[in-house]
């Protein structure tokens, strides 16, 4: 197999030639059609996460066919086309996996991570994280809803029956979000980098109410407001743009320091909340809702070769939609 590995932090991705994994009892062989470029690829490689062990694989937003299945798999067969989120593994025991909480295991696996991800032409997972695609939808296209689209999902349903919501930040997930937040009745209100009118335009193409600077107060005051970029300054800005009693929704696994910031902008019951990861439930919920919907992703492919490419171009602001790698 061919893959792009992390082998220092900080430092460029390298192709490098590996033995193809032989699949453990759980676990399928995917080849893989097509994996997006996440924010939190850029994290990992940039040893902003804890706890990062290179050589590693980065990458977990694929869509791969099976080739293998481990023993114990009964769900899944060769050929089946399925979805590789973040969430690779949890361990069904601790508090948080019994109430239904498994996006807070308290020793959960993550793809691309903790274990091997898809910035390569193979990858094992764990059949059971796994999530069926439709054969017939395009790869390019598929694989930014298996993590923009789940954290924009999971955002969105933290926001509550919000009518009017900002979004800070207008990358991957916000296009893909916009989109079905619409579809619900809902307004939609993007803040993006001061002066980027492409993004700006990008965000009123998909049917924004408004696009204008992240520093820039909104026409109407919000309900809700989510934050996917990872910058802190953007906080407090965020609570002078909701109402009283509205929700201020961090996305990102990582962010900036939050600066300080004068109590009135919290008081009246305004709330700053985190979104942290995903369960499969996330993903079988938001799935089935894209296939009802048309979602338009934009997205940019670029060989698996170019990844160092895709991720500058994401790190830079460069792209309006996601990046996706092809092996």
């Amino acid at each position: 197999m061919r893959a792009m590995v992390l082998e220092a932090v900080g430092a460029p991705l390298v192709l490098k030639t590996l033995a193809t994994p032989a699949v453990r009892r759980d676990e399928v062989l995917l080849r893989v059609e097509a994996c997006g470029v996440c924010r939190t690829d850029l994290h990992v490689v940039s040893g902003e996460l804890p706890r990062i062990r290179p050589p590693l694989i980065p990458g977990h937003e694929i869509v791969g066919i099976v080739e293998a299945v481990g023993e114990e798999v009964g769900t899944l067969a060769p050929g089946a086309r399925v979805g590789v989120p973040w969430l690779g593994g949890s361990c069904g025991e601790c508090a948080y996996c019994k109430a239904d909480r498994e996006n807070l295991c308290d020793h959960p696996e993550f793809t691309g991570y903790t274990r091997p991800g898809g910035f390569a032409s193979h990858v094992t997972a764990r059949a059971a994280y796994c999530v069926r695609l439709r054969d017939g939808a395009d790869a390019v296209a598929t694989a930014p809803l298996l993590c923009a689209g789940l954290i924009g999902w999971r955002c969105l349903q933290r926001c509550g029956d919000g009518r009017r919501i900002g979004l800070y930040g207008f990358g991957a997930a916000a296009h893909i979000i916009t989109q079905v937040a619409i579809r619900q009745g809902r307004e939609v209100y993007a803040f993006t980098r001061p002066g980027d009118s492409i993004a700006q335009s990008f965000a009123r193409s998909l049917g924004a109410a408004w696009a204008g600077d992240s520093d820039a107060p909104p026409p109407q005051q919000l309900d809700a407001a989510i934050l996917f970029a990872p910058v802190g300054a953007l906080v407090p800005m965020a609570l002078r743009a909701v109402r009283k009693g509205g929700r201020v929704v961090c996305g990102g696994i990582h962010m900036s320091d939050i600066p300080a910031f004068p109590y009135r902008l919290l008081w009246e019951e305004r709330e700053i909340v985190s979104v942290a990861n995903l369960t499969r439930r996330d993903a079988h919920d938001f799935l089935a809702l894209a296939a009802t919907i048309d979602i338009r992703t934009a997205a940019r492919p670029y060989p698996l070769e170019q990844a160092n490419r895709a991720l500058a171009d994401l790190r830079e602001g460069r792209l309006s939609g996601a990046a996706v790698l092809v092996p």
